[in-house]
């Protein structure tokens, strides 16, 4: 599996790149804390494949990179090539990038 970490995600953002970003967390999670991107909750990735960019990097994160590690496998298997797990998650973005964040995870 593929990994990118929040300094490396912050730059792509800072530069426009373009890539898509997947919050697989659940609705209760992203409505108190979220640092944008597309929300396919984690049970709903594998019906939703055709929201998935085959074309462009896809950053998929969770709150400390365990779900999204574990989707960023099931995609590979269902042959994406594209996906990068964020390392550390919304947690590792908070304490690295904004710490006002914190607070609210």
């Amino acid at each position: 599996m593929k990994e990118i970490t929040v300094t490396e995600l912050k730059k792509l953002k800072d530069s426009n790149a373009d890539f898509q970003l997947i919050d697989v967390r659940e609705q209760h999670e992203v409505d108190s804390c979220a640092i944008g991107g597309e929300h396919i909750p984690m049970g709903e990735v594998m019906d939703n494949l055709n929201k998935i960019s085959k074309d462009k990097q896809v950053i998929v994160h969770c709150k400390m990179g365990g779900r999204s590690g574990a989707i960023c496998n099931a995609l590979e298997v269902a042959g994406f090539t594209n996906v990068y797990n964020l390392k550390g998650g919304i947690v590792a973005w908070a304490n690295e990038i904004n710490p006002s964040l914190k607070s609210l995870i």
